[in-house]
């Protein structure tokens, strides 16, 4: 049961994001990422993982290059589908990257070096729905559900306001994270 609501709730969010014209997915991203930029979490963070965005989704691509200006480390996934698992590599440049399955961008193995998970000081995780009590309907590939079971850092995810929700379907193995940054703001999900 939980699967098939899971598949209705993605189909209806990614619909819902599909409607935001470029104007406004370009201002909102921007709004968001000025509310992340004044949280403690990203100044505090010397290694940021965090995700390349496809639209719609909020933009990443200006984050990685604000963390580049801001002398931050920048780790991206590298997904392993065999094993469905993933590992982050430093990104220093955009150049390093290629498109790999699904048509995501991942960075060159050759050309980026490993970053461990106990380095990385702020974990953006994806999502395409949240609840104010930091739990995300992700996009099915379970990728950052086996890695935040290890994983011991600060999270947070970034989300237009239009997918925050009342409730999700949870599952036991679902790990909530502890921000979500909007164009409103920034909600601690801790305190929820």
């Amino acid at each position: 049961m939980k699967l098939n609501e899971k598949k209705k709730l993605r189909t209806a969010m990614k619909g819902k994001l599909e409607e935001l014209n470029l104007p406004l997915y370009e201002d909102l991203s921007c709004q968001i990422a000025r509310n992340l930029y004044s949280d403690v979490s990203w100044v505090e963070a010397r290694t940021i993982g965090i995700t390349l965005s496809r639209a719609p989704e909020v933009d990443t691509f200006q984050l990685i290059r604000k963390a580049w200006e801001q002398g931050k480390r920048v780790a991206v996934p590298k997904c392993q589908p065999k094993n469905r698992e993933m590992i982050f590599r430093q990104l220093t440049r955009f150049a390093q990257l290629e498109t790999v399955y699904s048509n995501l961008y991942e960075p060159v193995e050759a050309e980026t070096e490993m970053v461990e998970p106990d380095k990385i000081d702020l974990l953006i995780v994806p999502g395409l729905a949240f609840t104010k009590t930091g739990y995300r309907l992700g996009f099915g590939g379970g990728y950052y559900d086996r890695f935040l079971k290890s994983y011991s850092g600060r999270t947070l995810s970034l989300a237009f306001e239009q997918q925050l929700v009342p409730e999700l379907p949870i599952e036991p193995h679902d790990l909530p994270v502890s921000k979500i940054v909007t164009e409103n703001g920034v909600f601690d999900c801790v305190d929820q």
